[in-house]
């Protein structure tokens, strides 16, 4: 594993962040912080769908297929000032940053004609069949199998924890294609299925929190045409492996926790303005916050600066995931227990909400993206540790 040094966003770049945060300002007016905290995870269509007309959905993507052909520093300001400012990013999320990436590299020109301009256009909205009941974080251990066809594949099996599964378009499933669970990555193939198709149905998971972000799909005799298909037969494995790079591969392993960081950081001044004055372990929070945020979205950046140098930078980005989300989870706990301390002292209702909620789905933030022991697994790897 190379060393992530420091790295600059360039002057362009970093050009587009004050139109980015106008946009935002007019967009969120009045949505309370509780709403901006899921941002990532809120759901509106809507936005998704003003963004693209800004160009900004597929902005990385080549501008034949619809998208903005801008590079990944652009994305990263992008991200980072959606993700900052709590956005409701979730309809279009998948698709831009993963599906129309593998469709690009893997798909068929067909493919790309057809799905790349809809994904840029807020169009088709994606979600991703890898987990299954019972597999846990073995990814290699699918059962969910497709079977020649005249014509095509049939598909029987299911998958689980699926965002938004019941509001997409289409999914991209890794299945099995060939052989049996014991042969692992071999015989693995990735499909992209139309959820209308009869024989799919989906069934949402209501989290603690009140929300369906994640579902159960079932596949009973789904019949998948031959250009369903992604890449070639039995190379599933390598793909889901270059899409998972993509999604660990940005900031937004790091931002989960912003609002909240926001809120408390509004709470502390107007204490301060009050004459209340702010503890000791107050102010030793905040700088420690403040000073690991630093250090991450320097990692961020310096990921980001290799895959603009056309490297795949596959441990460093589960490094950065593994610490970001470790720092995400800590958050709400450190806040919740700095509000405590003071019982005394009122806290605004919303705070209180936004506290509330993130405490509820923080646990969560381990394992979207792969799993702290995976990868923590491929870190060791990396180091030559096992």
């Amino acid at each position: 594993m190379q060393a992530i040094t420091a790295h600059v966003i360039p002057p362009r770049e970093e050009a587009l962040r004050a139109e980015i945060r106008a946009f935002l300002q007019a967009q969120l007016q009045g949505m309370p912080a509780e709403r901006r905290a899921r941002s990532w995870m809120g759901f509106d269509a809507g936005f998704s769908r003003a963004l693209a007309e800004r160009g900004w959905v597929g902005l990385t993507l080549p501008t034949e297929y619809g998208g903005a052909g801008l590079g990944h520093f652009a994305r990263f300001v992008l991200v980072e000032e959606l993700l900052c400012a709590g956005a409701p990013v979730s309809a279009h999320w998948i698709a831009d940053r993963q599906s129309a990436p593998l469709l690009l590299n893997y798909g068929t020109e067909a493919q790309r004609r057809f799905y790349i301009p809809r994904i840029c256009r807020a169009e088709a909205f994606f979600c991703i069949g890898m987990s299954e009941p019972g597999s846990g974080s073995d990814l290699a251990s699918v059962r969910t199998r497709a079977v020649p066809s005249e014509g095509g594949w049939r598909l029987n099996g299911s998958k689980i924890w699926t965002t938004n599964a019941h509001r997409s378009h289409y999914m991209i499933a890794l299945v099995r294609t060939s052989g049996n669970p014991d042969d692992r990555h071999q015989g693995l193939s990735q499909f992209v299925i139309d959820l209308k198709t009869p024989g799919v149905s989906v069934r949402p998971i209501t989290d603690l929190a009140g929300d369906a972000h994640f579902s159960e799909v079932f596949f009973s005799d789904v019949f998948l045409p031959d250009d369903a298909l992604i890449g070639s037969e039995g190379d599933g494995w390598k793909q889901v492996n270059a899409e998972l790079a993509f999604e660990r591969s940005g900031p937004e392993r790091l931002y989960s926790s912003m609002v909240l960081i926001e809120g408390w950081l509004a709470l502390l001044r107007t204490r301060a303005a009050a004459g209340a004055g702010l503890r000791g372990q107050d102010t030793e929070l905040l700088g420690r916050m403040l000073g690991q945020l630093a250090v991450l979205r320097s990692l961020s950046v310096g990921v980001t600066a290799r895959l603009a140098e056309g490297e795949s930078p596959l441990l460093e980005a589960a490094l950065v995931k593994e610490l970001g989300t470790t720092f995400e989870q800590w958050v709400p706990r450190a806040v919740a227990d700095a509000l405590a301390a003071q019982p005394e002292l009122p806290v605004p209702a919303e705070l209180a909400r936004t506290v509330a909620y993130l405490m509820q789905v923080a646990p969560t933030f381990s394992l979207r993206g792969g799993t702290r022991e995976i990868l923590r697994g491929m870190i060791a790897r990396g180091l030559g540790l096992r």
